[in-house]
């Protein structure tokens, strides 16, 4: 689309000589017989750059996403503003463009964002306004500004690897994936796509499943171990239950402490949240409160059932979660986990503590929310090893044994911690075999997907 846009050059008589295109390139195609609108930067074309291109153009692929229903996949390669292009333009401009639905997009069709090469103001600003982005290793950078404006401004000579390339963004959650080449990413794009619907309006596809809803993994049974300072493999027991081969992680690098993937359930596709207890404990960090919050907003947005494996110990403790703001952090992902209006399931695996432990779950809303757990769990307002010493600390100080004495405290108070207890007061629907979680979880995810044809019904 809009192969003519450019700059012509004629005589002095009007007659057309050539022309220079302009460096955005747009159009649709389709992946997997479903439409996308493609936005492309050209480098070669001084260097993508924003302030040489006509952005009439690109926005009109933008808008067009939104008019047909369709997703976007933004290829961005673009060096930002040229301070060279100033005389040409014969002025300045102020910054934005206001006839961008670069939010409203976000609300509508899922949006992608592919990092190319250097990503810079504006370029950046297209890879992480999406709900999912990838940037090329070593190929790829995404920064505000370049190094030579770093140079400037704090006078520090830096790499552009070493200011924004994947190694940086794999910490800072600026970008969710990583590819080791650009065929990889564009794979991770086609598969992201194939669990989502083409709009906020319609159901994602089911897609015919070998794998049936009745197999069992026997060791799930003893997946937990009994000893409770010792750990497991999450992604192990993901790969146990959701539908073989099914799972597409998101931002594997950042916030650790949780596992966020889209992943199917008897060819259904749902979103997982999966705590992991081999970073920070399990705990609730704030690069994993950014990261869970991000993908409950994702599944939300396009009407994707969530499934949270609960491993959680509470919040973050100490000093350095103090500063960072913690439990402000906590406190977002609660707003967005009690504003979804999808049917959730949790798997309490282990432990459910405290405030991080309460956020394993809506409270107040009228979609289909099950809640269920395995022998192994233990919840309740605060960890048992580290309550008893705060409720006993006089006692534990001053007695004979101290550590014996902590111990026989902590083991009276595991015994009022049984799970079982919780359910014969019906505080939980159920205490399930392991075995059974992929079972019951098919069973659930049809009723989901029920419901959500009805709302998603009303609702386009």
């Amino acid at each position: 689309m809009g192969r003519l846009a450019g700059k012509g050059r004629y005589d002095e008589n009007g007659r057309f000589i050539d022309m220079s295109p302009v460096n955005a390139i747009i159009g649709t195609g389709k992946i997997e017989s479903r439409t996308v609108v493609v936005s492309g930067d050209d480098y070669t074309l001084r260097a993508g750059s924003s302030e040489s291109t006509i952005a009439d153009k690109w926005i009109y692929a933008e808008r067009l996403a939104i008019t047909v229903g369709a997703p976007l996949i933004r290829m961005v390669d673009s060096a930002g503003g040229s301070v060279k292009l100033l005389a040409q333009m014969h002025g300045t401009k102020i910054p934005g463009y206001p006839t961008w639905p670069a939010i409203k997009l976000l609300d509508q069709v899922p949006v992608v964002g592919i990092a190319l090469g250097s990503c810079a103001g504006l370029g950046a600003m297209k890879v992480l306004l999406s709900h999912f982005s990838v940037m090329v290793r070593d190929q790829a950078q995404v920064f505000a500004a370049g190094p030579p404006v770093v140079k400037q401004a704090y006078g520090i000579e830096i790499d552009k690897n070493d200011l924004g390339g994947y190694k940086v963004h794999r910490r800072s959650a600026l970008v969710h994936n990583e590819a080791v080449d650009e065929a990889d990413a564009f794979a991770q794009v086609k598969r992201f796509l194939s669990y989502l619907p083409p709009n906020s309006d319609q159901l994602a596809q089911r897609t015919a499943s070998d794998d049936s809803p009745d197999r069992v993994e026997d060791w799930l049974a003893d997946a937990i171990p009994k000893d409770r300072r010792k750990i497991f493999d999450p992604r192990k027991i993901l790969a146990a239950i959701c539908d073989r081969d099914s799972i597409f992680e998101i931002g594997r690098w950042q916030g650790g402490s949780v596992i966020t993937a889209l992943a199917r359930i008897d060819g259904y596709p749902v979103g997982i949240l999966c705590s992991d207890p081999k970073i920070a404990g399990g705990a609730m960090t704030v690069a994993a409160a950014y990261k869970t919050e991000r993908h409950v907003k994702l599944c939300d947005t396009f009407g994707l059932p969530v499934i949270n494996f609960v491993d959680q110990p509470g919040n973050a403790t100490g000093p350095e979660a103090e500063l960072q703001g913690t439990l402000l952090s906590a406190v977002r992902v609660l707003s967005t986990i009690e504003k979804a209006d999808i049917p959730w399931f949790s798997v309490i695996m282990r432990r459910c503590f405290g405030m991080a432990g309460g956020m394993h779950a809506p409270k107040h809303f009228p979609a289909l929310n099950h809640r269920v757990a395995w022998p192994s769990a233990r919840w309740g307002s605060i960890p048992i090893e580290g309550g008893v010493y705060a409720a006993h600390r006089r006692e534990i100080d001053t007695a004979d044994d101290p550590i014996a004495t902590r111990e026989r405290l902590e083991a009276q108070y595991h015994h009022l911690g049984s799970p079982f207890r919780t359910a014969e007061a019906f505080g939980i629907l159920d205490i399930i075999d392991p075995r059974e979680t992929r079972s019951m979880l098919c069973d659930w995810v049809e009723q989901a997907w029920q419901m959500l044809a009805v709302r998603r019904g009303k609702k386009a």
